[in-house]
């Protein structure tokens, strides 16, 4: 493991000194992320913060709560996970990354502390992001759980409110092998006093989380579902330009909110009618933060059309670019290629980690896209490299046309020459491999 000493080493030393912490099994649990939050100060204690998990759907309701919190004119931390391209996509303040002297400078006086304990990468990513932002002089901070929520390094906060935004089978390794353990360990987040909000859709699920926040003791507890009515979504064409940004073609989605008794016809740039409900949410939970993080709808309906999310149904040009990872995630990317419907003839470009559910994304998505193109992603850790012959193998059993392309440029290259529009998913190793080299990076610098 590189060695990082005080007032020495590179950004590219820093981030292989962290990046050398992510080999092995993810080790859950709060007591070394903990035991380096007190040695540090409890820097966690001073910020005021949204928290946000669930399976599916949290980054879009965390890029929700930053660009209307900033819209608001609160100076706005963001930390989420992971990055696409460059590391310090995980820290944004105001929408700027974090300076690679600040990772540098971080690294080099935390690394006794974080070898001591044996902190883990993401703990280390943690203690940093709360670190960072309780020194930046923030109004508020909107922090995205890093896996289940219970266990996860993020759950060192007491937020202003916690949300969970959807549930379905991820991770099931370490969170449960069916949709109400995965519920009881995303319930983990919500705390004592503090208002717990719940946007996941399913009945059944949503009573779950709610019977688990109100024995959490957290109070209030709002449901999206009993509070807000949304009606009439539709979903529109992305444009070629940056994503996130107000375009003149309305792309996007577009819906009509009732909230409050208030009602407002609403447009997010992210595609997708599952975006309707993730805006919901987000609203829902600031109105729960009270004076004066709640807004009105039509307040509420400008901030929107700054949001930006990259790498979700992200379109640039011909190409789009989802991070689904999971088949509830690929359902939704084929319901919104479906109501987009994009050029054709669609080819994917797919690469999953092995210990994803590969097959039930192939499912999900085979009725939208004309061909697959598997392959392997670059950034990929090894441990975690799935098998894309075997994926041929299975794609081919159901009759789908099924390309193997073991080197990801030529996949990328022979997908263009055959697609009218190339669809990049399976992961954010995918994405983000492919955005660095078909696009400029995500983060604004």
């Amino acid at each position: 493991m590189p060695a990082v000493s005080a007032g020495a080493g590179t950004y590219g030393d820093a981030i292989d000194y962290l990046f050398a912490r992510t080999t092995g099994k993810w080790r859950l649990g709060l007591e070394r992320v903990g035991a380096l939050l007190r040695e540090i100060g409890q820097p966690q204690e001073s910020l005021r913060a949204f928290h946000v998990g669930g399976t599916n759907g949290k980054g879009s309701v965390c890029a929700t709560l930053e660009a209307v919190l900033r819209a608001r004119g609160f100076r706005v931390g963001f930390y989420s996970s992971p990055h696409l391209i460059d590391f310090r996509e995980r820290f944004l303040i105001d929408g700027v990354p974090i300076s690679e002297a600040d990772v540098v400078s971080w690294i080099a006086r935390r690394t006794p502390i974080v070898e001591r304990l044996h902190a883990t990468f993401f703990e280390a990513t943690t203690a940093m992001a709360f670190e960072l932002f309780a020194h930046a002089g923030l109004d508020v901070a909107v922090v995205e759980v890093g896996l289940g929520g219970r266990l996860d390094a993020t759950n060192m906060l007491t937020p202003i409110v916690a949300g969970v935004a959807s549930i379905g089978i991820d991770h099931v390794e370490f969170l449960g092998h069916s949709r109400e353990e995965i519920a009881w360990e995303k319930a983990g987040i919500f705390k004592p006093g503090r208002p717990a909000v719940i946007g996941e859709r399913d009945p059944v699920i949503r009573e779950l989380l709610a019977k688990f926040a109100r024995e959490a003791g957290a109070d209030p507890v709002r449901v999206v579902a009993d509070e807000c009515t949304i009606t009439d979504i539709e979903v529109r064409g992305g444009s070629a330009g940056e994503p996130g940004f107000p375009t003149s073609d309305g792309s996007g989605t577009w819906f009509t909110l009732g909230m409050n008794g208030q009602r407002a016809r609403l447009h997010t740039p992210l595609a997708g009618a599952h975006q309707a409900a993730n805006t919901a949410l987000a609203l829902t939970m600031l109105d729960a933060g009270g004076s004066p993080y709640a807004t009105s709808l039509a307040d509420a309906g400008a901030a929107l059309a700054h949001v930006h999310l990259p790498g979700r149904f992200h379109r640039q040009g011909r190409y789009i670019f989802d991070v689904a990872h999971n088949p509830d995630g690929a359902a939704v990317l084929a319901q919104t290629l479906h109501a987009v419907h994009p050029p054709g003839p669609v080819v994917a470009v797919l690469t999953v980690l092995a210990d994803k559910d590969w097959r039930g994304i192939m499912e999900q998505l085979a009725g939208e896209v004309a061909q697959f193109v598997v392959t392997t992603a670059p950034s990929a850790p090894q441990s975690r490299a799935w098998d894309p012959e075997a994926a041929r193998a299975f794609g081919e059993s159901r009759g789908w046309s099924v390309r193997l392309e073991p080197d990801f440029d030529n996949a990328l290259a022979y997908a263009a020459a055959q697609g009218a529009t190339v669809l990049v998913t399976g992961s954010f190793h995918t994405v983000g491999d492919a955005m660095a080299r078909l696009q400029p990076p995500p983060v604004r610098t």
